[in-house]
């Protein structure tokens, strides 16, 4: 089995946001780091060298792979800040049309500028993403 290489670490998420932010990421980061803070009920933790997350929770694939993840979390690329949630239901799905400019992976994410979202389908985004966890995989642990 391989050793997880994403884990909760000491580093310091100030110097992380300090060395790869921009101005304008800085303000974004802020407001994104009420919100998931206000949705996980736990403070901001760096997850390897580039995830800011909150909170954690133990999986298990049918492989029988197991690990510990972030229940939410964000990190800058580049010019890019991309949001790690789940947003597969069909609930979600009905929001991100309404969300604003933004792209969409499996569990991940991206945006510019929080200017460009509807800051209110956000937060309805996460905080469906963060009880779809928990129901997924049982209460989130503190980090």
């Amino acid at each position: 089995m391989t050793d997880q290489k994403t884990k909760a670490t000491e580093a310091s998420v100030s110097a992380y946001l300090d060395a790869r932010a921009t101005e304008e990421q800085r303000a974004d980061c802020k407001v994104l780091m009420a919100m998931l803070e206000k949705f996980t009920k736990q403070g901001p933790k760096m997850w390897g060298p580039s995830i800011v997350g909150y909170g954690s929770y133990e999986y298990t694939y049918d492989s029988g792979r197991s690990g510990e993840s972030c229940l939410a979390g964000f990190a800058l690329r580049g010019k890019q800040t991309v949001i790690y949630l789940v947003a597969d239901s069909k609930e979600q799905e009905l929001m991100l049309p309404r969300l604003g400019k933004h792209k969409i992976g499996k569990s991940c994410l991206y945006f510019k500028r929080l200017g460009d979202l509807n800051l209110s389908v956000l937060e309805q985004l996460i905080a469906a993403a963060v009880i779809e966890v928990k129901r997924r995989h049982g209460a989130a642990r503190d980090t």
